[in-house]
């Protein structure tokens, strides 16, 4: 899939992901406890230092998971490693790893549809750039 293709497959999917995360807050006592437990960790951040951090983490996560990990060790052991390394042992925190699982899945299906980065790197680039935009203005403390 040309590179082009892949980002717009990659924002789409990262809208999904957004779009979930974002229902599962507002539905759910564990889901607001989840963004006020993160928020509180990540605290106030510009937009600018949003998207610097999402951007980062997206590029890096996606390289080391997806490119260096998932052809040598596949797609389930991946994800389940993509889960575990957003593991943090508080009971408010765990649903963390569960979405991360289910996320890796996703990036990882992405990785293996285009055969390249650029789709999982544009979703996970774009989901934590918007989630952390709302964590820190809507949920983090003053």
């Amino acid at each position: 899939v040309d590179p082009l293709r892949a980002a717009g497959a990659g924002a789409l999917v990262g809208l999904a992901i957004v779009l979930a995360s974002g229902a599962y807050t507002r539905a759910t006592r564990s889901g607001d406890r989840l963004a006020r437990a993160l928020a509180a960790l990540v605290g106030r951040r510009s937009t600018a230092e949003c998207w610097l951090l999402a951007l980062v983490s997206g590029v890096a996560e996606e390289a080391f998971f997806r490119g260096a990990m998932q052809p040598r060790l596949g797609l389930l052991v991946t994800s389940a490693l993509f889960a575990l390394a957003h593991f943090a042992p508080r009971r408010d925190l765990l649903p963390w790893t569960a979405f991360s699982l289910v996320a890796g899945l996703a990036l990882g299906l992405l990785f293996e549809a285009t055969g390249n980065l650029v789709a999982p790197v544009v979703a996970h680039a774009l989901v934590n750039g918007v989630n952390l935009r709302i964590l820190s203005r809507d949920y983090a403390p003053a």
